[in-house]
């Protein structure tokens, strides 16, 4: 039975990847077609990250009435739903409206089931589980490619990704009385429930909002890694637009690669020091980038980067119930969701305003910054919590 319900986690996390890609996949043919600007794509990612943070925030709460099983199942159902609500949209309210069932039910699953593998399973399921969500990325351009060539319709990519999400939500709530059970055997561990905390006592919590900058630090220089990468390379090595496009996303594969092999080197070593490694990888990565001599060092330093990243989100999350305790841990988690969504939200765009104000060559000192808060804001975590 344990065995069934990690193989609906793992199908769940491929899941929470699939919709990820759509709308970037979708919108060359879907903003022509509903006749609205291309920077329309923003105001629609802009909602769904405020509803992604906004759930995130309140998963501790919703998590101790409804349980894990439920939340996970009814969030799933929610972005399934939204999802349809995609396929059939004919006017930009609409994608609009839709935006915020899709940011709410992401944000609390996402949540809720990284916080359910921290507790019950050991690390290296929680890389590989994030390898799964890479999986699930890849593949949704492919479906909304096959949709758009074959079936001559952005709809179809959506309408496809809700039928699998509401097959997948099927199978949860079938799967609810697995979720219930606190066993004890080699991949899992006892859960305690606990009452929910107030937002002050998880601010209060120590070592709680070093560990929350740490995860902003490192959502913000992740993503302004891989939206800025290509640019990068054609405003400052004179790439061809296809070649950068092409060697920049070398950075999330080096992400994808570096979790299926992190997986394995948790099986010896902790989290903290997988962290550290990956800390120490990422930032040979970005002096990589740093160095002027040749294009190469920059297309190697972001595959290096997109290396060192990876051990570092999911070994983040996996040790919070290590040094925070586990009655405290969904309530965590949610505000680390919540700081990597505004991370994600904010930092990028920031970035943006540099290269066009000042100079896009910028872009390793700027990620070298948040790799210096990173660090820091880690030890001081480590540090902290101990006490």
């Amino acid at each position: 039975m344990a065995s069934l319900l990690l193989v609906i986690i793992y199908l769940s996390f491929i899941s929470l990847g699939l919709p990820d890609s759509l709308l970037g996949s979708a919108w060359p043919v879907l903003h022509a077609e509903i006749s609205v600007p291309v920077s329309l794509a923003g105001v629609i990612s802009i909602i769904i990250s405020v509803g992604t943070i906004i759930s995130s925030f309140f998963s501790d709460k919703l998590n101790r009435k409804f349980g894990s099983g439920k939340i996970i199942a009814i969030s799933v159902f929610m972005t399934a739903a939204a999802l349809f609500g995609f396929s059939i949209s004919n006017k930009f309210w609409m994608l609009a409206l839709w935006s915020i069932p899709y940011g709410l039910g992401a944000g609390a699953v996402d949540s809720v089931l990284n916080n359910y593998v921290a507790l019950h399973y050991k690390a290296q399921h929680m890389s590989w589980l994030h390898c799964m969500w890479g999986v699930g990325a890849s593949i949704s351009p492919y479906i909304m490619s096959f949709s758009l060539v074959k079936l001559d319709s952005w709809n179809y990519g959506y309408l496809i990704v809700s039928i699998i999400q509401m097959v997948l939500s099927a199978a949860i709530f079938i799967s609810l009385p697995l979720w219930k059970r606190s066993t004890k055997g080699k991949d899992e561990k006892e859960e305690s429930p606990v009452k929910p905390l107030s937002f002050k006592e998880i601010f209060k919590t120590k070592g709680a909002l070093p560990c929350f900058l740490t995860f902003f630090s490192y959502c913000a220089l992740e993503v302004t890694a891989s939206l800025w990468a290509s640019t990068y390379l054609c405003d400052v090595w004179n790439f061809t637009p296809g070649l950068a496009a092409g060697l920049a996303s070398m950075f999330y594969i080096g992400i994808t690669v570096g979790r299926l092999f992190n997986g394995f080197l948790a099986i010896k070593l902790s989290d903290k020091v997988l962290i550290r490694a990956g800390l120490g990888i990422l930032s040979l990565g970005i002096l990589l980038i740093f160095i002027p001599l040749h294009s190469a060092f920059s297309v190697v330093g972001f595959i290096v980067a997109g290396f060192g990243c990876a051990p570092i989100y999911p070994c983040i999350i996996h040790m919070t119930p290590d040094i925070f305790g586990r009655e405290k841990s969904q309530a965590i988690i949610g505000v680390q969701m919540a700081f990597a969504y505004i991370g994600f939200l904010t930092v990028p765009p920031l970035f943006g305003l540099i290269a066009d104000y000042i100079s896009i060559s910028l872009l390793p000192a700027f990620l070298l910054m948040f790799l210096v808060i990173m660090i820091v804001m880690h030890e001081v975590t480590i540090k902290k919590a101990k006490k």
